[in-house]
């Protein structure tokens, strides 16, 4: 599936979670794709914050509000409970210290989303323990040297966190491998990419 299909239906989860009117920000904000679809779609508040300038422009020129610099500086000079909802679609398993963008999230906002894709996909296991190589398959389509993410992470191992951390999961979807078909058996194995929603 497209990289652009795929995003399509990621925003349309985060869009049904979030309340029309809502203080969103998202971290690691790209280009603005979500921010914009969640104004217009949703009528949202939406703050991003990036660390490339040349992806912050473009949420400049897409007439959005975005700041360019370290996701967890700028949160740390906010005020408790300042969003609504905080996001951190695919961004996570790039940060350096993934717990305390999330516990910096619960602080300024309501709820922190979260997606990321599955490191426990059935096809990821298979590429790493049958062909002893690097998973390359919809899940993970690029080749180990233009390999994301830093942090690979499983449905089971990030629930697992959430429970150590003491954070409720207020809202969960599973995709299954083709990133649109719901998958509601054995996540852990089957799903592709997982969103979930957290609050204290």
């Amino acid at each position: 599936m497209p990289p652009a299909t795929r995003r399509t239906i990621d925003m349309q989860v985060l869009a049904d979670w979030i309340e029309p009117g809502a203080r969103v920000l998202d971290l690691g904000c790209g280009r603005g794709v979500l921010l914009e679809f969640l104004a217009q779609t949703r009528k949202a508040r939406a703050y991003g914050v990036d660390l490339d300038f040349e992806k912050i422009t473009s949420c400049v020129r897409r007439g959005l509000s975005a700041y360019q610099g370290d996701m967890l500086g700028y949160m740390r000079a906010l005020p408790d409970g300042h969003f609504d909802h905080v996001v951190c679609s695919r961004t996570l398993e790039e940060v350096p210290d993934p717990a305390a963008v999330i516990a910096e999230a619960l602080r300024v906002g309501r709820a922190a989303t979260v997606g990321f894709a599955n490191h426990g996909y059935w096809k990821n296991r298979y590429d790493a323990f049958w062909r002893g190589r690097k998973p390359m398959n919809p899940v993970y389509p690029q080749p180990w040297h233009r390999s994301r993410p830093a942090n690979p992470a499983t449905v089971a191992d990030f629930e697992a966190f959430a429970a150590d951390a003491g954070y409720r999961v207020a809202r969960r979807a599973h995709l299954r491998g083709d990133w649109k078909t719901p998958c509601t058996f054995l996540p852990n194995l089957l799903a592709g990419y997982a969103l979930y929603q957290l609050t204290r």
